[in-house]
């Protein structure tokens, strides 16, 4: 074999060789291409299916979001209403909260006055009871005054009377006496009478004082020899004996006198009741 032979032997060997392996790089190529096909047919049909159910869910997903757009507008409108009734309510609280207030203010203000007006009546009461008080004792005084006065009426009234009697008596018994004496030849003029003026010996008590301290009763009268003129001397035995002064023997009873302080008594000393009246002094003091 010649040397072109070997090269085109060899030249035909390695075309042989490029055919063959272009044959089989064909041949694999082409079971890998209906490999792939199926693959990516297998894909395709999955990502169909993937499509088809990624748009029911998307349908779902929307019919979802409708319904909750749906639901979330009547939450809004109910939330809506909610505050709506909420700002109702909150002015409503608001303005009962301001005329409350108001009304609390009111109140204060007609309790401050009240207040106010429960001092000034505190203050008047306090004024009326000292002045019910004082018209209280007033009204005391006047009744001991009244009292007085009644013992005083009852006194003079008694006076009265008594000098009435003695009046009647003493005229009865001038007229006696005057006959008596003009039936004997004498002068019935008492003027021409001496001694009538000084009492006899006689010696008593007060028994009874009027409030000015000016009239006394005596425990002795007329059986005892006193007629109204007769002066006597007043004097106090206990604790020690004391000259007070006198007394004017004003009208007689049998068994008592009254009498009237002459001038006023020593130094102002009140008459008591058990103060003796004497017609000396010279065997007392």
């Amino acid at each position: 074999m010649t040397f072109v032979g070997k090269i085109l032997v060899f030249i035909i060997l390695i075309c042989a060789l490029m055919f063959l392996g272009v044959s089989t790089v064909v041949f694999t190529t082409a079971t890998n291409w209906k490999q792939a096909t199926a693959n990516e047919q297998k894909k395709v049909q999955e990502l169909q299916t993937k499509n088809a159910n990624a748009t029911a869910a998307a349908d779902a997903a929307k019919k979802e979001l409708a319904a909750a757009k749906d639901s979330h507008a009547k939450a809004k409108q109910e939330m809506d209403g909610r505050i709506a009734a909420l700002e109702a309510d909150t002015t409503r609280l608001n303005a009962e909260m301001t005329q409350a207030r108001t009304a609390l203010e009111v109140a204060q203000q007609n309790a401050k006055t009240s207040l106010d007006e429960a001092t000034a009546l505190r203050g008047e009461t306090n004024l009326l009871r000292e002045q019910k008080s004082a018209v209280e004792k007033q009204a005391n005084e006047y009744k001991i005054r009244q009292t007085e006065l009644f013992d005083q009426i009852r006194i003079l009234t008694r006076e009265r009377d008594v000098a009435k009697k003695n009046n009647e008596d003493l005229r009865d018994r001038v007229a006696r006496f005057s006959s008596l004496l003009r039936s004997k030849g004498l002068s019935d003029d008492i003027s021409q009478v001496k001694g009538m003026e000084s009492p006899p010996p006689v010696r008593g008590e007060i028994t009874r004082v009027d409030a000015q301290n000016r009239r006394v009763e005596l425990s002795i009268g007329s059986d005892d020899g006193l007629v109204a003129g007769h002066e006597l001397n007043l004097y106090r035995v206990k604790p020690a004996p004391k000259y007070l002064g006198k007394i004017k023997v004003l009208h007689a009873d049998p068994d008592q006198a009254v009498g009237q302080v002459v001038g006023s008594t020593v130094n102002g000393i009140k008459i008591q009741e058990g103060d003796v009246v004497s017609s000396t002094l010279r065997t007392q003091l």
